[in-house]
């Protein structure tokens, strides 16, 4: 089973977990929720964002930072949420974006979904779509949407130079990446990056920041800049690595503060040369 397949299941399972009501949400299965005391993805919305969304979106959110308060939306934009998950951040980017503007939602995950749409009813929202596919390949055309926001999704991909040539292709030009992801600052230990299970969990498959950085750039992005958000000390470390046949005592200490959440920007060139 290769990691797009992994990836799939557990989410897929998160997916049901909520719709059948267990708030667990396995946890250590993926990036977790708001309920679950996860440290990467605890306390991410305040309240009153959250006020009008329906409980099974906020419950189903894996994410790991926040996007839609830091990203740059305006009435009339059209936004695409790479990994939409339970739909919080699509709802959320709708509301933003005004009835002139449309909010679309991408995932692989049948079951993410059909609870992503389920919400989108409960809500009431109308410009909001979600798509079927694979952030390596973005059924939508070039040049289509004016922001992209993800949230903890690009790092569970097995291609993301793949996933950054796709941003860049169906961002209008001028169009703006804004994504929150879990990133790395040095060197992780091997068996840590071995760890399927911590690939799913949004640890094993950061990037180090400065690749990070660089991966964007080559694809065709400008102006890119990297904020960490949160970076994760001794006892965080401790929580994530829990559970994963792994020697917390002797690891956790050797990536305190080198994985961080991280709010990530860049732009498509207004035009190309030539």
């Amino acid at each position: 089973m290769d990691i797009k397949d992994v990836v799939r299941e557990k989410y897929a399972q998160a997916a049901i977990r909520v719709t059948v009501g267990d708030r667990a949400c396995c946890s250590s299965a993926c990036c977790g929720n708001g309920d679950s005391g996860n440290p990467i993805t605890s306390n991410l919305y305040d309240t009153r964002q959250v006020a009008d969304i329906p409980t099974e979106a906020i419950q189903a959110s894996l994410g790991c930072g926040n996007p839609t308060a830091l990203a740059q939306l305006s009435p009339g934009d059209t936004v695409l949420d790479l990994g939409a998950g339970g739909g919080i951040d699509v709802l959320l980017s709708a509301r933003r974006v005004g009835p002139t503007g449309k909010a679309y939602g991408l995932d692989m995950t049948d079951e993410m979904l059909a609870l992503a749409r389920e919400n989108q009813r409960k809500a009431g929202v109308q410009n909001v779509e979600f798509l079927k596919g694979e952030i390596e390949n973005i059924p939508l055309p070039d040049d289509f949407v004016d922001v992209i926001i993800s949230n903890c999704v690009i790092n569970l991909s097995g291609d993301k130079d793949r996933v950054f040539a796709e941003a860049l292709r169906v961002l209008k030009p001028g169009g703006r990446f804004a994504v929150s992801d879990v990133v790395v600052r040095g060197e992780v230990p091997a068996e840590i990056r071995r760890s399927m299970e911590l690939w799913v969990g949004c640890v094993a498959g950061a990037l180090e920041e400065r690749e990070y950085i660089s991966k964007l750039s080559k694809a065709g992005f400008e102006a890119v800049t990297l904020e960490p958000t949160r970076i994760y000390d001794v006892n965080d470390a401790r929580e994530f690595l829990s559970g994963h046949g792994i020697d917390v005592d002797r690891v956790a200490p050797l990536v305190t503060e080198k994985f961080m959440s991280a709010f990530v920007r860049a732009t498509k060139p207004a035009a190309t040369n030539g």
